[in-house]
């Protein structure tokens, strides 16, 4: 027995059944994600007769009963609660179609960068006219207001915001071409000398509209859950790929859980926000519906090995801890359930621990993807982790991994080794990961480090910090002045314009050796000027008024030899700073970095900065 039929429907009547609510959404659906450039080549294309692909439809009624919501930019209380048919495939250009023709209001879209934007869209008749390969300018896009504006804002430079505006300059509003007259009857109070025009307009653009035909494939009631979901899974390959959880949560809407629900929450259905919760702590703000599925999914699959090896499974028998996609992808109902909170708890646990660490900005965080093994490892250990001995051990794995530079890229199976080692270290110290083994930090890599977005930048930077550097003009150490809203930055310590000056080549002079966090203050002050000049008039500063000692001191909790800063002696400063980051980094790691400095290497003269 077929479980589908294949037909094809007109776009005024699939419209028609959307605005009413006849056609809807599978809740478990993504959200409308189209840009405006999509939505103006879609009433191109329509407007050409050209082919936009086919969609896929589900009668409702039968075995598979997921929650439901219209699409966007329709109010769920305007719309029937009881709908006949549910989108599967085509929901971008439905709802795209659905907004900037089905409707009145402004459509919700946004820039190609991703910049939230209201938009109504228009034909240029006269432009429509000239010919189909004029359409693409023909199509337009107006504001809220209905209008276009240039210098910055400041002045209008196409007004539509009335009828008679869009008459006398024969634009056509989207909105208005399944249900045209009235818009026609306007034309000859206003304009009627153009009815002409509108009459050739009305046969060659309106019509394509009007007598447009979708191909449409209609899947029974009697489809199984698991085929719906395949299928599903398996439409949704072009375009925006369906990521992990989105297919996740059509597999769990089978089953009739809400997981869309339980991560963005619902105030339909009275369903608090898990998302919500994570971003009350700035540390977790960035934390994704895909970070938690994979911790879950380490610690149903730590729990399922337990489970082999109890039983006295051997060898591949043993099913391995995973946080791979296709093992988050298996990741079972029943194990998310009873997971999920715990698991989120374990990932506040994550940034109590952070904080610890002295990381208080989610934009300081090396790496987001050392959250996920930290939050598994945090559930498993309740309190435990703030235990002496156990925290030493984590926060040496911590750093192993980020001044290593080893949770960069594909890190899937470093996360489920880590796991399952870091539990085994806990209990035996003589059981290293394989994290804090490989871990290494090569001195010359402080020589590279110029680029603020680098994991083992931002390490030493924050490893600065903790010492308790404070500013060099504001009262206060560097952290506590940024949690109260001060402007900081990274600066040089050298500034660039003397280091230029001297002939000192930018890959010497940039590096992180040469830089420090000071507050804009600070390095409004500081300038282009030697450092003993500088240092003078900072501490001079009425404001100020340090003393040589007491200047010094700041200088040391920053790990810069204040000696050779004051006597401008930038070769002697750059090795010295170099072995103190490199004392603080050994302090972190547990071990000492590479053998085989270059500690007595001349500086670089100036050279061609795109050698």
């Amino acid at each position: 027995m077929t479980t589908f039929d294949s037909t094809k429907r007109s776009l005024p009547e699939l419209l028609k059944d959307i605005t009413t609510g006849k056609i809807q959404l599978p809740d478990f659906q993504r959200g409308w994600v189209w840009d405006d450039d999509h939505v103006q080549s879609l009433l191109v294309s329509i407007a050409r007769s050209f082919p936009v692909g086919a969609v896929m439809l589900m009668e409702t009624g039968g075995e598979v009963r997921f929650e439901t919501r219209p699409v966007e930019g329709l109010d769920p209380d305007s719309v029937t609660k009881q709908p006949d048919q549910l989108i599967l495939d085509g929901q971008q250009r439905l709802t795209s179609l659905t907004q900037a023709v089905g409707l009145d209001a402004p459509v919700n879209t946004r820039t190609a960068k991703g910049k939230p934007i209201k938009r109504h869209y228009y034909f240029d008749i006269r432009t429509a006219l000239e010919g189909e390969d004029r359409l693409e300018e023909a199509v337009i896009a107006v504001d809220e207001n209905r209008q276009t504006r240039k210098n910055f804002g400041r002045d209008v430079d196409l007004d539509l915001s009335s009828r008679q505006l869009e008459c006398e300059q024969l634009y056509f509003p989207c909105d208005k071409l399944l249900s045209p007259n009235d818009w026609a009857g306007d034309l000859f109070k206003y304009n009627k000398d153009e009815i002409g025009t509108y009459f050739e307009f009305q046969e060659k653009i309106i019509s394509a509209f009007s007598a447009y035909q979708l191909p449409v494939i209609e899947l029974k009631k009697e489809t199984s859950k698991e085929a719906v979901c395949l299928v599903f899974e398996k439409v949704n390959t072009g375009g925006v790929q369906l990521s992990v959880f989105e297919l996740i949560t059509a597999s769990y809407a089978a089953e009739g859980y809400n997981l869309r629900d339980d991560w963005f929450g619902s105030d339909i259905r009275d369903v608090p926000s898990r998302k919500a919760r994570f971003e009350e702590h700035e540390l977790l703000r960035d934390v994704q519906s895909t970070d938690l599925l994979q911790a879950i999914t380490l610690l149903h699959t730590r729990e399922r090995k337990l489970e082999d090896l109890k039983a006295g499974k051997t060898g591949k028998q043993v099913r391995p801890v995973s946080a791979k996609r296709a093992s988050v992808l298996d990741l079972p109902l029943e194990a998310y359930r009873r997971w999920a909170d715990a698991v989120e708890k374990g990932f506040v646990e994550a940034a109590y621990f952070l904080k610890g660490e002295c990381f208080y900005s989610r934009r300081e965080l090396p790496y987001a993807t050392q959250l996920v093994p930290i939050a598994a490892v945090m559930t498993l250990l309740g309190n435990r982790w703030r235990e002496p001995r156990i925290h030493a051990k984590l926060s040496r794995w911590f750093w192993s991994g980020v001044l290593g530079e080893l949770y960069g890229g594909a890190v899937e199976t470093r996360i489920a080794l880590d796991l399952e080692e870091l539990m085994t270290w806990f209990e035996d110290d003589a059981e290293l990961p394989r994290t804090v083994i490989d871990a290494s930090f090569d001195p010359t890599r402080l020589e590279s480090l110029r680029s603020r977005n680098s994991a083992a930048y931002k390490g030493i930077n924050v490893l600065i910090l903790r010492e308790g550097a404070e500013d060099f003009f504001w009262k206060g150490d560097i952290q506590a002045l940024d949690q109260q809203g001060v402007e900081l930055d990274i600066h040089h310590i050298f500034p660039r314009a003397w280091c230029e000056a001297q002939g000192l080549s930018y890959r010497i002079y940039d590096s992180i050796i040469n830089k420090t966090p000071i507050s804009a203050r600070t390095n409004r002050m500081i300038g282009g000027d030697a450092p003993s000049a500088y240092l003078a008039r900072l501490q001079e500063h009425q404001q100020v008024q340090l003393g040589d000692e007491a200047m010094n001191a700041l200088l040391e909790g920053h790990r810069i030899p204040a000696e050779t800063l004051r006597a401008d002696d930038f070769d002697a400063f750059y090795q010295q700073r170099k072995r103190r980051l490199l004392e603080i980094i050994e302090k972190a790691m547990g071990k000492k970095p590479l053998l085989g400095s270059d500690e007595g290497a001349p500086v670089i003269e100036a050279e061609d900065r795109d050698e």
